[in-house]
């Protein structure tokens, strides 16, 4: 019943009901029907009341509405758009130097908003235009700015990590529970925040290598563009480069060096963003306005999400889905690998269907558990979660980056260029988290540095 349940909830949400609906409704129809055949005890439901306290009263989320409100405030205040252009300017006289532009970009952007979505479109609509005006090929040119919005889905301060340091962490307390142990260690987003750092860079650094290489094979697809009336001086540069590197240092260095906690330092951002805005003659009634009413609506949704997984979780629960997923994982050959590459390649598939929330709120609290049980690395294994949903956020042809990007492109670049654009990308995510399951220090080392 537990699979079937299951199973009936991705059937539902791929008709296109909201997700929140389908997780509670879905449940309550199981609960229903169980307690009326025998098969399911009610009294499970009588736990819901304290878990949904638990979400209300728990401070590491109130980072969720920040974080949200920050990235918003930054769209509005010109950010992306004048660090484009200055770095475009300064990188455009080397061949596929504005695609090296936009990665860069994409990457301080991702370390100021950590919202995916935002960022695509953002970098779409400022630097699609222009790189096919120069001459590059629309292939290329999507496949660059796909990769770059998505960076937001690992580099900190991302959404994704401050839910999933919210999951892991009552998942790794339930493993250690099982295990007979009372006093148990925690995990923290800050943690994850630090484990992320590393692979990030390792990503952004696999791109540019990447365009390198293509610049060098295909230099025809990525012309240079020399304009001696438009390059970008010292003065510039440093104008458009030092608010967004001030933003981050303040975030992720209050973070990292233990002056905040992740909820504080969101706060710091959320401040910092709208007097950045306010600099920039970009901040006013209307502007207030708009932010909050984007914030509010993006945070009721991850929070009704919220409530719906915690009632699916619970009904899941109550027919013994976490025995059923626990046995099928200790069964499978390889032991713990093998059980760790089955729930990757799960995720990897439900995320061409799935949001990233919906994969973390549902399916990260039925297998984490076990996992974790079984000796995997909390800190490991939730930056491995992290970069197969980015990876699952490019791959044709339910990626939603690329559902993103094709709004906001013209009809002259075709569906084709871009899954063609995004397949090398693919690749290189792919072959991050197979150096990440190689060395999981690159994710631990500097966790363990910081934090001991």
């Amino acid at each position: 019943m537990a699979l079937i349940m299951f199973l009936t909830a991705v059937a539902v949400l791929l008709t296109g009901f909201p997700v929140a609906f389908t997780l509670a409704g879905v449940a309550l129809l199981f609960a229903l029907g169980g307690t009326l055949t025998g098969a399911f005890d009610s009294h499970y439901l009588s736990a819901m009341p304290s878990r949904l306290f638990g979400v209300m009263t728990n401070e590491t989320l109130v980072a969720v509405p920040l974080f949200v409100f920050m990235g918003v405030m930054l769209e509005r205040s010109r950010l992306a758009e004048e660090l484009l252009e200055t770095l475009s300017q300064l990188m455009g006289r080397v061949r596929g130097g504005l695609a090296m532009a936009v990665t860069v970009v994409g990457m301080l952007l991702a370390a100021s908003t950590g919202i995916v979505g935002a960022t695509v479109i953002t970098m779409g609509l400022l630097s699609l235009p222009v790189m096919l005006k120069r001459g590059y090929s629309p292939s290329i040119t999507t496949g660059t700015i796909c990769a770059a919005g998505t960076l937001g889905q690992i580099i900190p301060p991302s959404i994704v990590l401050v839910l999933l340091g919210d999951v892991l962490s009552s998942a790794y307390q339930q493993a250690q529970i099982s295990q007979g142990i009372f006093s148990p260690d925690t995990v923290s987003v800050g943690d994850l925040f630090a484990g992320a750092l590393l692979p990030g860079l390792l990503l952004v650094g696999l791109y540019l290598g990447w365009l390198v290489i293509l610049a060098v094979l295909r230099p025809a697809d990525m012309p240079p563009h020399d304009d001696r009336d438009s390059r970008a001086g010292a003065a510039q540069l440093l104008r458009a480069l030092l608010p967004p590197l001030l933003l981050i240092l303040a975030v992720l260095g209050s973070i990292l060096g233990g002056l905040a906690t992740p909820t504080e330092a969101a706060g710091v951002g959320a401040m910092g963003a709208t007097l950045l805005a306010g600099m920039r003659g970009q901040l006013n009634v209307d502007c207030l306005r708009a932010v909050a009413g984007r914030t509010a609506t993006v945070t009721s949704m991850v929070f009704m999400i919220l409530v719906g997984a915690s009632l699916f979780s619970l009904v899941f629960r109550g027919y013994g889905g976490d025995e059923l997923v626990r046995g099928f994982l200790s069964d499978l050959p390889g032991g713990t690998f093998g059980a760790v590459v089955a729930v990757m390649i799960v995720m990897f598939l439900l995320g061409f269907v799935l949001d990233f929330i919906e994969i973390t709120f549902v399916v990260v609290p039925i297998v984490g558990p076990v996992l974790l049980a079984m000796g995997v690395d909390p800190v490991w294994l939730g930056v491995m979660i992290a970069i197969n949903l980015q990876t699952s956020f490019l791959t044709p042809p339910f990626g939603f980056a690329l559902f993103y990007l094709r709004g906001v492109a013209p009809a002259s670049v075709r569906t084709s260029d871009i899954y063609r654009g995004v397949a090398p990308f693919v690749l290189i995510q792919l072959l991050a988290l197979a150096l990440l399951g190689l060395w999981p220090e690159l994710a631990t080392w500097l966790p363990e540095r910081i934090y001991g």
